[in-house]
Order: C-alpha cells, then structure tokens, then sequence
C-alpha cells in the first residue's frame, strides 16, 4: 500500500480593514497556493456572499470528481484497449442546505466520450463503473455520484 501526501496553502484575502467585525464586514475570498502552480481565487458561493467571479468550494469538489473520472476512465480503457480520441463532461451537483451547514446529497457526470472503433461502444459505455470504482475522490464522498454517459465513435 503506497501513502500520498498533498499540501497546499489557503489564505483568507478578505479582510476590509475590520476583520470579521460583523457579518457584512469582510470578503470570503481566499488564495490557493500550491508549489509550482498558479494560485487559484476562490470564495464562497454567492447566495454565501461570495464572490461570483472566484472558485467556490462547491464548484472545486464537482471539479475534483469530474476530473478524477475522467483520469480514471482513460486509465481503464487503455486497460481494456479502447482508444479514446475525445472526452467531455457536463458535471452537475445537488446541495441541500439546513440552517447554517449543508452536504452534497448527488453528483451526476455526463461523459461524452468519443473512441476510434464503432466496435468499442458497448465496451466504452461499461467501462465507466470501473473508472468510477478506481477514482480515488469518488470513493472519499459520503453521497452517490452517478453517470450518465453518452458514447460516440470518431
């Protein structure tokens, strides 16, 4: 079993010159840094009062998941000899909010995926169950991420 360790820095770029001296009285803007990438803005939502323009925490967690699928599925089907020639996904995500907290309650990935040989349709359609099982964020969240995957041939 191999352990992975990952750091990053979030520093809070909100503060107006009163701190958090009232709800209304500070930013919720924050900086992601991370060694060798571009930093990263984000805030909260807006219904949080949230910069709209900036990644939000909600939006950074659909990413992860749509990425990590789409990692995973070029993986397993190299595995599985299907050449992929194009992939595309529209991620959408369900929060229900209660009073001050909230959780994800569903994650659903729409995949477009385009292979080389008509032959590998099926196969390029089933694949994605194990892609979801080898993606190492879907397998952290507490709620279901489902897909719904639309398979074409170049």
């Amino acid at each position: 079993m191999a352990t992975h360790h990952y750091r990053l820095e979030t520093t809070w770029t909100g503060d107006r010159g009163t701190g958090t001296s009232g709800y209304r009285d500070y930013d919720r803007d924050v900086t992601l840094r991370a060694a060798g990438k571009p930093d990263l803005l984000g805030s909260a939502d807006k219904p949080f009062r949230g910069d709209p323009s900036r990644w939000n925490p909600e939006e950074l967690l659909l990413a992860a998941l749509s990425q990590c699928h789409l990692l995973s599925y070029l993986h397993v089907a190299v595995t599985h000899g299907v050449v992929v020639t194009g992939y595309r996904d529209a991620a959408t995500g369900s929060m229900e909010q209660q009073g001050i907290g909230g959780r994800f309650t569903e994650v659903v990935l729409h995949p477009e995926v385009t292979v080389a040989d008509p032959a590998h349709l099926d196969l390029a359609t089933r694949i994605h169950a194990e892609a979801s099982a080898a993606c190492f964020i879907a397998a952290s969240v507490a709620f279901p991420v489902r897909h719904e995957p639309v398979t074409r041939s170049a």
